[in-house]
C-alpha cells in the first residue's frame, strides 16, 4: 500500500485477507452505506490483524480523517481499552481471600498450629477446693477427666484466654462468617462499626465484649452458625432477640453462655460425658448449644425481657452444672425434630404487653455482673 492509497473491500474479501487498492480520489465510496455496514460488522481484532485499522486512522494526502471520525475512532478507543488490560499474575483463588466463609474445624486447626504457651500459663484447668468442699466433691462429685483428654481440655481453656486480633485474617473471617450467616448478607462488613450492635454486641468493636470467654466465645458462635444441625436454631434465637418486646443482645448473651460452659468444664461437670465420648471439644460445643436452646425456650415461654437477663442466666448456670446430661438430651431431641421439620422456637410465640416498653432502654445483666461466690473464686470476674 502506497502513501496515496488506502485499502478496504467487502466483508468477504477482508476476511480472506485479500484487500483491493483504492485510490484516495475514490474516498466517496466509503460513504456507500453497504460498504460501511460491511466494515462495521468486522471484529476489531480482525481489522487490526489485516492493517485496515491503521490505514483508516492515519491522516494521508487525499484522505480526510473526519470522514471516519464517528466510526473508526470509536473503534480505536474500544481497542485501546482492550489492549491495555493485562492479567495480574498475583491474583488467584486463595483460602485466605476476603469474603470466604470459614468452618469451625478450620478455625480450630488454626489455633492448634499456633504457639499458645504464653496463654496456657494463665489457665486453671480445675477448680481448687479445700476442706469439706474438697471432701464432698471427692465422695459425691463427678469423675475426673481421663488423662488422655486433659490436653484437649487445656486447649479449650487456652483459647478462652486469647483475645480478638483484628489484624489476624482468620479472626476477621470468623467475624465475617458469623455476620453473614446470621443476617443473610452476601457482602463483607467492616470489622468495627455500628452494625455489630445489631448482632447484639454492646459497641462497635466486638473485642470489648469477650471478657471471661475470649475467642472461645466467637468459636462457639461460629460452631452454632456453621453446623447444619444448629444453624436453624441459631437463626430462630437471633430472630427472637429482635422481638419488639422480648429483645436481648444476641451475641452478648452467647458470650455469657460460653462463660457458663467454661465454668462447667473447669468444675468437671462435663467430665462424665467427655469420658464417655472420649472427646472434649464436641461435648463443650453441644453443651453450649443446649444451654442456649434452654435459655431461648425459657425466654420465649416465660415472657422474659432484658431486665430479667441476669436472673435467667444465673438459673441457667445452676441447671447446666447440676444436670448437663439432661440439657444435652434436650438438644438431641430438639435437633432430631428440627431435621424432620417438626420443631420451631417461634412457631407458637405469643407475647403480652405493649410495644411501647422497649428493651433497649434497660440494662443487660450478665453472669459476671451478678454477685456470686462461685465466680469470684474462679477469677472470671
Amino acid at each position: 500500500m502506497n502513501e496515496k492509497s488506502c485499502s478496504f473491500g467487502t466483508e468477504n474479501e477482508i476476511r480472506d485477507g485479500q484487500v483491493e487498492s483504492v485510490s484516495a480520489g475514490h474516498s466517496s465510496l466509503y460513504k456507500d452505506n453497504s460498504t460501511l455496514m460491511a466494515f462495521r460488522g468486522m471484529p476489531i481484532s480482525e481489522l487490526k490483524n489485516h492493517g485496515i485499522f491503521q490505514a483508516l486512522t492515519t491522516e494521508t494526502n487525499g484522505w480526510q480523517l473526519g470522514v471516519v471520525n464517528s466510526e473508526v475512532l470509536r473503534a480505536q478507543e474500544e481497542w485501546d481499552v482492550v489492549d491495555t488490560i493485562h492479567p495480574d499474575p498475583e491474583i488467584g483463588v486463595s483460602s485466605q481471600q476476603p469474603g470466604q466463609l470459614i468452618s469451625f474445624s478450620e478455625a480450630l486447626q488454626h489455633f492448634q498450629t499456633l504457639d499458645l504457651s504464653s496463654f496456657k500459663k494463665r489457665i486453671q484447668p480445675t477448680i481448687r477446693r479445700t476442706g469439706l468442699a474438697a471432701l464432698r466433691h471427692c465422695l459425691f462429685g463427678p469423675p475426673k477427666l481421663h488423662q488422655g483428654l486433659r490436653e484437649e481440655r487445656d486447649l479449650v481453656l487456652t483459647i478462652a484466654q486469647c483475645g480478638l486480633d483484628s489484624q489476624d485474617p482468620m479472626h476477621g473471617r470468623v467475624l465475617q462468617t458469623i455476620y453473614k450467616k446470621l443476617t443473610g448478607s452476601k457482602f463483607d462488613c467492616a470489622l468495627h462499626g455500628d452494625h455489630w450492635e445489631d448482632l447484639g454486641f454492646q459497641g462497635a468493636n466486638p473485642a470489648t465484649d469477650l471478657r471471661g470467654a475470649g475467642f472461645l466465645a466467637l468459636l462457639h458462635l461460629l460452631y452454632l452458625v456453621m453446623d447444619s444441625k444448629t444453624l436453624l436454631m441459631a437463626q430462630e434465637i437471633f430472630r427472637l432477640s429482635h422481638h419488639h418486646i422480648q429483645q436481648f443482645p444476641f451475641c452478648l448473651m452467647s458470650v455469657n453462655i460460653t462463660r457458663i460452659a467454661i465454668q462447667a468444664l473447669r468444675e468437671e461437670c462435663l467430665s462424665r460425658e467427655c469420658n464417655r465420648r472420649q472427646k472434649v471439644i464436641p461435648v463443650v460445643n453441644s453443651f453450649y448449644a443446649a444451654a442456649f436452646l434452654h435459655l431461648a425456650r425459657v425466654w420465649r415461654t416465660q415472657q422474659k425481657t432484658i431486665s430479667d437477663s441476669g436472673f435467667v442466666l444465673k438459673d441457667l448456670e445452676v441447671l447446666a452444672k447440676k444436670s448437663p446430661k439432661r440439657l444435652l438430651k434436650t438438644l438431641e431431641v430438639y435437633l432430631a425434630r428440627v431435621s424432620k421439620g417438626q420443631a420451631s422456637l417461634l412457631e407458637t410465640q405469643k407475647c403480652s404487653g405493649s410495644e411501647g416498653s422497649h428493651s433497649k432502654d434497660l440494662t443487660f445483666t450478665g453472669v459476671c455482673d451478678l454477685q456470686s461466690h462461685s465466680f469470684e473464686s474462679t477469677g472470671l470476674i
